[in-house]
Parts: C-alpha cells; sequence; structure tokens
C-alpha cells in the first residue's frame, strides 16, 4: 500500500469524483477524513470505506464556512495527528453566458471554486510545513485549461484556481509541499446537470460526448481516482504546479 500511515483530508467526498477518491486513497493506506455538506452522505463514504477494511471518519462541513474548515483541520489533527494529503474537491457549476448569469451566480461560483480552496489550503499548510512536507490537490477542471460556451462563472473560476495553484506551488516547494491542479473532462455525476441544461438536455450531451471527445465515451469517476492516487502519492514527488487534465482528449480536439 503506498499510502501507509499517512492522513489525508478529502472534500466533497459524499458522492462522485470525490467519493471515488477518498475510497482509493484508503484502499493504498490512507486513513480519510470525508467531508461533505451533506451529514448522510459523508458518513456513507466513511461506512463503505470501514466496510472494505480502510480508515474512515466522517466531518460534515461546509466548505464555504471558514468556522466549520478550522473544525474540520482540528478534527483531523486530534485524531490523527498530521495531514499529509489534502483533496481539496468540492465546487460548483453555475451556468450561463455573461448577460444571463447573475453577479450572485459568479459571487457563488468563486466562493466555491476559488476562495473555498485558498482558505482550506491555507489552513492545512502549516502543519505540512512543521511535519516536513505534503501533497495538495486541488480540483479545477479541463475548463480551466479551455474554455466552453455558455458558462463563464464556471469557466473562470476554474482558470483561477488553476492559476492559484501554481503559486502555492512556486511560494511552499522549499517545504517539501507539493501543489497540483486536478481537471476532469465528463464524469457522469449530477454534478454536470446545469452544463447538461445549458446544450439543451441529455440527447445534447451524450451526442456532444461522441463528437467531441476523441475517445467517444465519459470518463468513469474510478478512472479520474487514479489520477488522484498518482497525485497524493510519491509516484509525483517530483510534480508540483501541474494541471493534470484526464479528459479523454477533449481539450486538444
Amino acid at each position: 500500500m503506498i499510502l501507509k500511515e499517512r492522513v489525508a483530508i478529502v472534500t466533497g467526498a459524499g458522492s462522485g469524483i470525490g467519493r471515488a477518491g477518498a475510497r482509493i486513497l484508503a484502499r493504498e493506506g490512507a486513513s480519510v477524513v470525508i467531508a461533505d455538506r451533506r451529514p448522510a452522505a459523508g458518513e456513507e463514504t466513511a461506512a463503505i470505506i470501514s466496510g472494505a477494511g480502510g480508515k474512515a471518519i466522517a466531518v460534515a462541513t461546509d466548505v464555504t464556512d471558514q468556522a466549520q474548515l478550522e473544525n474540520l483541520v482540528k478534527c483531523t489533527i486530534d485524531t490523527y495527528g498530521r495531514i499529509d494529503i489534502l483533496h481539496s474537491h468540492a465546487g460548483i457549476q453555475v451556468e450561463g453566458p455573461l448577460l444571463e448569469v447573475d453577479p450572485a451566480g459568479m459571487d457563488e461560483s468563486w466562493e466555491l471554486n476559488v476562495k473555498a480552496h485558498f482558505a482550506l489550503a491555507r489552513l492545512v499548510t502549516p502543519h505540512m510545513i512543521a511535519q516536513g512536507g505534503g501533497s495538495v490537490i486541488v480540483t479545477s477542471s479541463n475548463s480551466g485549461v479551455f474554455h466552453d460556451h455558455g458558462m463563464i462563472a464556471y469557466a473562470t473560476s476554474k482558470h483561477a484556481v488553476i492559476a492559484m495553484t501554481k503559486q502555492m506551488a512556486i511560494d511552499y516547494g522549499k517545504y517539501n509541499i507539493r501543489f497540483n491542479a486536478l481537471c476532469p473532462g465528463w464524469v457522469d455525476t449530477p454534478f454536470n446537470e446545469p452544463y447538461i441544461k445549458q446544450m439543451g438536455g441529455r440527447a445534447a450531451i451524450e451526442a456532444y460526448v461522441k463528437e467531441k471527445i476523441p475517445m467517444g465515451r465519459w470518463a468513469t469517476a474510478e478512472e479520474i481516482a487514479e489520477g488522484i492516487l498518482f497525485l497524493a502519492s510519491d509516484r509525483s514527488s517530483f510534480m508540483t504546479g501541474h494541471a493534470l487534465v484526464i479528459d479523454g482528449g477533449e481539450c486538444i480536439f
């Protein structure tokens, strides 16, 4: 197990990519702290991991609430004594072009897709400095390396979080802390409903996937989780400031 005796926090881990990532980290030996704003979903992920022989606890957390982030980090340190891995994953899609996105929608996108990652990394980094290193993975999107039609709030925030991750990598590499961005493509989860609505419904997105993604299909959450494991582990020990795109070739088509 390549993550034996390491401790990981995963936000947005109650479903989808977050859950798949938490499961693979636990499978490889990490003790995982499951953070999700839906208590039942977080507890379910923790139960799945425990049922498979792994170690996990759930801490209900709204990542836009500073006090709850502080509690998440405190619970992790109180329980396990260290933080080796942070996968800051929770995010939101706000659909629409410039004239259709309410300013509150842009604010919400920025709050969750950028500021929350900043706030949690800021809390975790001192612990990683003190212990001599760590790996921080921030979820962006392949929309952070190219652009989507009619998704100004989402694409803007996802580009910004890649820039922020690169800046943190520059500033904290000397402490042996690696910061990388995870950039998934299309995974068939409820997270994508706003963009599917924007495109015109299910038939439209299925046609897009077949036509515009060179591999002609959706990714599975488990395929994205393999990238999470790579970035969390020593397999990527000399990689920092990188945006790892896993999208079946969509962004180069």
